[in-house]
């Protein structure tokens, strides 16, 4: 073993071991007697938003914001959603709320797609220590999605005391990349925590955008697609399937830490053979000097060092908005803990939750939801057809066989999108989207999020 092989293998080591140890006093600390409360909040004039940190365990502070929608028919007839955005790490209040769906852009400027003009949108800077939200100490961090959902859980019961006209309206939980696969997990969850009588809350279903559901099936099929949009040859594919295959046998073994090293060494492979291509959109790439979209350091943001100094979404909250809210901490810097928010997941990261989906199909009545952005890689849409396949749900076959419709732009006629549904699985593939389909093509996205909640593709 190299002196470089050594030390790196050691810096792991010392990794784990500090997590290890953080975890268990996270663990012995308990929370006995402790009772999640909301230890500030505020709104604006009009009371159309609606913002607050719920402590949720000790030392935990977690922040969210509520958007009333504009819907003429008001937000009493409307449904509401849950944003969750990926990474681990990455905030739904920043990104999610000014890059993707929110009211406004990081001008400030009025998005004319945003997804409040059909619903009521509440974005949570989740799991703890992403955006606005944060720890007292690392210790506290979550580890796992079955962590993420119990603090999940404390802040939506939070959100309901706080706004109680909520528990009868349509709710679904949508999640982008890493936000995905928290979402399908504790929407899971939050179904059997309603049948129990532990929250009320009138929930109709989740749904995955270009969801880290099956991370091996995503990186397996890196190399493919890379091949068939020539963006490698036949020997960057081989060198390609080569790491990824790596990861597949670290996964199958159950070295879930080794599985997530092997992935972050396919992906310097893959850059390495395209010339550092954008793992968010292949029709992008990388170019050393010029700076990055403030989006392409939103999921998976790890992949991608460097300073964020200059991005204006991080000006944005650390100024004006910090401003506006009222009640950050002083000590508090947005997305100041979103690296440790990640390096705390990565033994969770590789691991998939495509049972969580089969669950939510066979036990319950949920409608389950997929979207994927044809340009992505990180979680291309193969990989996303390769995990569908694996459901062991009975109406698998007679999706299969369903007929996928399309849908064309009234503008100009173009196929937008197409869609193939059974009974309560509908799969959306959005033409010209890369990673996050709202920020790629709004248009679009907001016409297939106004599809599902309103359900009429059935």
């Amino acid at each position: 073993m190299s002196s470089v092989t050594l030390s790196g293998a050691l810096f792991v080591f010392a990794v784990l071991l500090t997590i290890d140890c953080l975890v268990e006093a996270r663990a012995t600390s308990g929370s006995e007697g402790f009772v999640p409360k909301v230890s500030s909040k505020g709104q604006n004039a009009a009371g159309t938003e609606k913002w607050a940190y719920v402590d949720v365990r000790p030392q935990t502070h977690m922040f969210y914001w509520l958007y009333y929608t504009y819907h003429p028919a008001g937000y009493e007839n409307r449904p509401w959603i849950l944003w969750l955005q990926g990474g681990p790490g990455a905030s739904g209040c920043g990104y999610g709320n000014f890059e993707l769906i929110g009211p406004l852009d990081l001008e400030l400027n009025e998005r004319n797609t945003t997804w409040v003009n059909s619903a009521s949108v509440l974005f949570i800077d989740n799991p703890v220590g992403s955006g606005y939200s944060y720890v007292d100490d690392f210790s506290a961090l979550t580890t796992d999605v079955e962590e993420i959902t119990e603090d999940l859980l404390v802040v939506l019961k939070a959100v309901l005391a706080e706004s109680p006209e909520f528990e009868t309206r349509p709710f679904y939980v949508f999640g982008q990349s890493y936000g995905g696969k928290m979402g399908a997990h504790f929407t899971r969850r939050l179904h059997d925590e309603i049948l129990l009588g532990n929250i009320r809350v009138t929930l109709m279903g989740f749904a995955m955008g270009n969801s880290w559901i099956s991370p091996v099936d995503s990186t397996l099929t890196w190399g493919p697609l890379l091949y068939w949009m020539s963006l490698v040859d036949q020997e960057g594919y081989d060198a390609i399937q080569r790491s990824a295959e790596l990861t597949e046998q670290a996964a199958d073994n159950g070295q879930w830490q080794a599985a997530t090293n092997r992935w972050r060494a396919t992906e310097v492979v893959v850059a390495l053979r395209t010339n550092n291509v954008d793992f968010y959109n292949i029709l992008n790439f990388n170019v050393p000097g010029q700076s990055r979209s403030t989006l392409l350091s939103s999921d998976f943001g790890h992949l991608f060092s460097g300073s964020k100094a200059g991005d204006p979404l991080d000006e944005l909250m650390n100024g004006p908005i910090r401003e506006k809210l009222g009640i950050i901490p002083e000590n508090v810097i947005w997305g100041g803990q979103s690296n440790a928010v990640f390096t705390y997941q990565e033994v969770d990261f590789m691991k998939p939750v495509i049972d969580v989906v089969d669950s939510a199909l066979k036990e319950t009545a949920l409608q389950v939801i997929v979207y994927s952005g044809q340009l992505d890689l990180i979680c291309d849409t193969k990989g996303t057809m390769d995990w569908v396949q694996k459901l062991t749900w009975s109406g698998l076959g007679n999706y299969n066989g369903a007929n996928r419709r399309p849908f064309t732009k009234a503008t100009d006629g173009q196929t937008e999108m197409f869609v193939k549904a059974y009974n309560r699985f509908k799969f959306y593939w959005v033409l010209g989207g890369g990673h996050a389909v709202a920020h790629d093509v709004g248009e679009t996205a907001y016409r297939m999020f106004v599809r599902i909640i309103e359900d009429m593709d059935v």
